[in-house]
């Protein structure tokens, strides 16, 4: 048996109906892929807002942390300005102080003041040396300026003058 060969008359309609569905099919595609794209930039745009708010912002609950202890030192400039006698002044200071390390310390903040101890150039800045009958070579006399740390990172070395040994 011989089966009947389509006539391209007859094929003309199926052919031009399966054409109009793959243009459609590809029609259908173009704009899915354009609005995952469009998707996709508009996701990146957000993530960098957020990065860059993230960054903005980090800080905010440290510096909410600090305004009370600034607001100390403000009254107790107003203080100052009023007293004659220092010492009140000076208790004002004192407690301001106290609050801010308190604040900073709750931050992961920690001071460093090496006196007694071998120096670590990782930790310390030697700033100087002196010569000490009491304290071996190499070891931390005084601090100049104290260090910190954040959490276990160095965030500012701490300023030392450094035993050279005994006089000769």
């Amino acid at each position: 048996m011989t089966e009947p060969v389509p006539s391209p008359e007859s094929s003309q309609p199926d052919a031009a109906t399966r054409i109009a569905e793959l243009e459609g099919q590809v029609a259908m595609l173009k704009d899915t892929v354009l609005r995952s794209n469009a998707d996709q930039q508009n996701q990146q745009r957000r993530h960098q807002r957020e990065r860059e708010e993230l960054r903005k912002y980090a800080t905010s609950g440290l510096l909410e942390d600090l305004l009370p202890a600034l607001d100390s030192l403000n009254l107790g400039l107003e203080s100052a300005a009023k007293q004659t006698d220092g010492r009140a002044v000076a208790e004002g200071f004192r407690m301001a102080v106290g609050q801010l390390r308190s604040i900073l310390s709750s931050q992961g903040l920690v001071e460093v003041s090496p006196v007694g101890q071998p120096f670590d150039p990782s930790r310390h800045e030697a700033v100087g040396s002196e010569a000490s009958a009491d304290a071996a070579e190499g070891t931390v006399l005084r601090v100049a300026r104290s260090g910190w740390l954040l959490h276990d990172r160095v965030l500012r070395p701490a300023a030392v003058f450094v035993s050279s040994g005994a006089a000769k």
